[in-house]
């Protein structure tokens, strides 16, 4: 019988993190992205960029958790990374202050896909909201790309909407589509803290 949890990301995950980030886009997004944008991708780079968002992170509202499998060894499986937004979250010739103090963005909630379907996407977005409300957030807002139903779909049976923002991504002369997605994290103080948690869906982020 398996155990999943979730715990903050530390300095020695780095490569991990960026090894599923890897394995996961290059299934998720094989029908979205150029296969050769995603076979060049290096995961040296990637894993000195997580490293460096672990230990020396932007302020301390920026947050990386790890999801944990533990059975007879214990195996991460995948992540989610989020903070106060920057200009990677706005829409083209959105102004800076649309998005006030009390938004968090989420830029990265991945579950290898192979680990997919056993509750790691849930426990990573309930394990989330819980320090998003600590740190004062009231809203969170995520990117999600148009043609990636399974993110879509997870977030959706969690609450969140789109909000009528969008872009394209300039993928190597590809223009990829992305919507806004955004969900108030606001406690109801009249619900049992054990079940204020968000819904839990029925597919992991980006799990096929």
């Amino acid at each position: 019988m398996s155990l999943g949890y979730v715990r903050p990301a530390r300095p020695e995950d780095a490569g991990e993190i960026a090894r599923i980030q890897l394995a996961t886009w290059r299934v998720a997004y094989r029908r979205m992205l150029p296969k050769h944008v995603l076979d060049n991708l290096d995961e040296d780079w990637l894993g000195r960029r997580w490293s460096a968002a672990v230990e020396t992170p932007p302020s301390e509202r920026h947050r990386v958790l790890v999801a944990v499998e533990q059975a007879e060894q214990s195996y991460l499986v995948g992540f989610a990374a989020s903070g106060p937004p920057d200009e990677q979250a706005l829409a083209p010739d959105e102004p800076a202050s649309s998005l006030g103090p009390t938004v968090v963005a989420v830029t990265d909630l991945l579950v290898e896909p192979r680990w997919g379907r056993r509750g790691h996407g849930s426990r990573l977005l309930a394990a989330s909201v819980d320090l998003w409300r600590s740190d004062g957030f009231d809203t969170a807002v995520a990117w999600a790309f148009d043609g990636d139903q399974a993110t879509r779909k997870f977030l959706g049976g969690a609450g969140w909407e789109p909000d009528g923002a969008a872009r394209a991504l300039d993928v190597d002369d590809l223009l990829v589509p992305q919507l806004r997605l955004h969900v108030s994290i606001v406690a109801d103080p009249a619900a049992d803290p054990a079940t204020d948690l968000p819904a839990q869906p029925d597919t992991d982020p980006a799990g096929r």
